[in-house]
């Protein structure tokens, strides 16, 4: 069963990492997927300086991951059936002046309901990198240890780009004379890396493949609105990322405004990056030794356990003690990357690999949606509670954990008919 056995090494990390074809779109969708964490605090940020409510800031931000979660899906199949490169090229384009049309609505203070629809069509457009950058590895390096190596590094960087990427858009936020920088980098970052990451030859030769059996009808398809997400262990795979999202999306806004309650709003950004610090090392942890228990186990173990940490988070906020706070927070932490690796080795058992980028954009659909839920409602609850009011998105989350337990065997039967050869990271 899967994640049961020998760990990856180093070596294979090395070994992923240093592939033929695999450098230039690793360094690229660094540059593009780095901005997929700070979107929505940016525009949440952005709206909230200009407005003054974290309500609305909420809902727009909102608006925006809705978008994105939606067009990754869409993105996802197209870019299995035509390849990569020419959607995204286009996607770039739109997304450039749907962004421009973003910050001109907050700019002018536009009615909510306009912003939203703005931020949706922004959202829509957001090209879907990180779907397609876990995808390729199913080019660049054989089923073993050495992609689930490459998945770790994936569950790692994103965390990396989740806790620094809002901890920058925060920087940008306060340290600069206009609170909309942060939107203004991070889109540029985006249109950079995605522009470079479907020009490498590496994704250009995928592109050629899919069309190439497209043209034959060697193709894999799955027919229907659903397509791949038919799949039970699939849609259980993507319940188990939507929680992780609910959480993380709840945690991100609320520590900032346990850090403002306290009297120290920098705060905030240093409390995430040390958050990201701690992830990265469990993340590393966690890729370098067996795990006996199997995945349809172990998911929604530990996002019970991080949705119970992010709860105390909330119950000790108002306490106005950041060091008191840090400690469950350091705690969950050390949870992220082991479930973020562990979507991406459910979409390997679940998936076939043709439909790699389907599969991976509805996890990152799932998880869009799921944090833009958590931080909608974590910017209610604290407008109407004051601090410990995201303590709510721990306790649905764990909900959601246990909606996850029961839907354990889907995964189990995903795994009996098709295991993935090798040893899982």
């Amino acid at each position: 069963m899967i994640l049961g056995g020998v760990a990856a090494s180093l070596s294979d990390y090395r070994a992923a990492l240093g592939a033929p074809g695999a450098a230039a779109p690793v360094c690229a969708s660094v540059i593009g997927r780095f901005p997929i964490a700070m979107h929505s605090l940016a525009t949440l940020l952005y709206v909230r300086e200009v407005q003054g409510s974290y309500a609305v800031a909420g809902a727009i931000s909102a608006a925006l991951l809705v978008g994105t979660a939606a067009g990754t899906v869409v993105q996802g199949r197209v870019l299995d059936r035509l390849g990569p490169t020419r959607p995204m090229l286009v996607l770039v384009a739109v997304y450039a002046v749907a962004v421009t049309g973003l910050v001109v609505c907050i700019e002018a203070a536009s009615p909510v309901v306009v912003t939203a629809a703005v931020a949706v069509l922004a959202g829509l457009a957001t090209p879907a990198i990180e779907g397609s950058s876990r995808a390729l590895w199913t080019d660049l390096v054989p089923s073993g240890p050495r992609r689930e190596a490459a998945y770790t590094y994936e569950a790692i960087s994103l965390e990396t780009f989740f806790v620094l990427g809002p901890a920058l858009a925060a920087v940008l936020v306060v340290a600069t004379p206009w609170p909309g920088t942060a939107l203004v980098v991070a889109a540029s970052a985006e249109l950079v890396g995605t522009t470079w990451f479907a020009l490498t030859r590496s994704v250009r030769r995928r592109s050629e493949r899919i069309r190439a059996e497209r043209a034959t009808g060697a193709l894999a398809r799955e027919t229907g609105l659903l397509g791949v997400f038919r799949r039970p262990g699939l849609r259980t795979v993507a319940l188990a990322s939507l929680g992780f999202g609910l959480v993380a999306g709840t945690a991100e806004v609320g520590v900032f405004a346990a850090a403002e309650f306290a009297g120290s709003p920098a705060a905030g950004g240093i409390l995430l990056s040390a958050w990201s610090v701690v992830s990265v090392l469990a993340g590393v942890a966690y890729g370098m030794r067996p795990w006996p228990r199997p995945l349809h186990l172990r998911l929604p173990v530990l996002l019970a356990g991080f949705a119970l940490l992010v709860t105390v988070m909330g119950l000790v906020s108002p306490l106005g003690s950041l060091v008191l706070l840090a400690v469950p927070m350091m705690a969950a932490g050390a949870l992220i990357t082991p479930q973020v690796t562990g979507h991406s080795l459910g979409v390997e058992l679940t998936a076939p690999a043709e439909l790699a980028t389907e599969a991976f954009n509805w996890m990152v659909m799932a998880a869009v949606l799921g944090v833009s839920a958590g931080q909608a409602l974590a910017g209610t609850m604290i407008d109407l509670l004051g601090p410990a009011g995201y303590a709510t998105g721990g306790a649905v989350g764990m909900l959601v954990a246990l909606l996850l337990w029961l839907r354990r065997g889907s995964v189990a039967a995903a795994g009996d008919r098709r295991e993935p050869a090798g040893s899982p990271a």
